[in-house]
């Protein structure tokens, strides 16, 4: 397991969030690599399908095309995205080897629902695909907002301290939310 050395100005993390209209084919995934004292890196895009099941391809690629190896870490808005595109974070940590950290802001009933709403004819495949993506877990931010987030690759400890150091406010870690800026310019 790969420690988060949060102490460390120079960290860097790549954030990836994204963007879409409702009659969309296809997402807009924005990610901003950004070190721990809040100095923006470096950019990539990438696309996902809405509705597809290639959001974890995607982002794998995202970071190959980066040709990065000082990044330490890679934070995800959301799990489920562009319209139940399930990135599977286990999947990401096994191929790069760095924390891997999804957040969601909402208290939801999370993948498990989601898979049985969208697939209700495959759902024990799908739930099969994807039962090794961990417990979801609530942290209280040091503004008071809670994040609920699923981890690989570091322990709940590192990460609350990692997201109460990159939150300047509100509930969005700074990293994020560049990537979500960044990620609706390309509407």
């Amino acid at each position: 397991m790969n420690h988060l050395h949060i102490e460390k100005k120079g960290l860097r993390g790549l954030a990836i969030a994204e963007s879409f209209r409702e009659s969309d084919k296809i997402s807009t995934l924005a990610g901003v690599v950004m070190r721990r004292d809040f100095i923006i890196d470096g950019f990539i895009f990438g696309h996902a399908t809405i509705e597809g099941n290639d959001a974890t391809d995607v982002i794998l690629d995202m970071f190959k095309k980066l040709n990065r190896d000082d990044v330490s870490f890679v934070m995800i808005s959301g799990l489920i995205i562009s319209m139940y595109n399930i990135v599977n974070i286990k999947k990401i940590w096994t191929k790069l080897k760095i924390p891997i950290i999804g957040v969601t802001y909402d208290d939801s009933k999370g993948i498990e629902a989601a898979i049985k709403y969208h697939f209700p004819d495959s759902y024990e495949s799908k739930m099969q695909e994807y039962k090794d993506l961990g417990e979801r877990t609530k942290i209280m931010l040091h503004t008071g907002h809670p994040l609920f987030v699923r981890i690989e690759g570091c322990t709940i400890s590192e990460t609350k301290n990692l997201l109460n150091a990159l939150t300047l406010q509100g509930a969005v870690p700074e990293p994020l939310r560049v990537a979500q800026m960044l990620a609706k310019t390309k509407l």
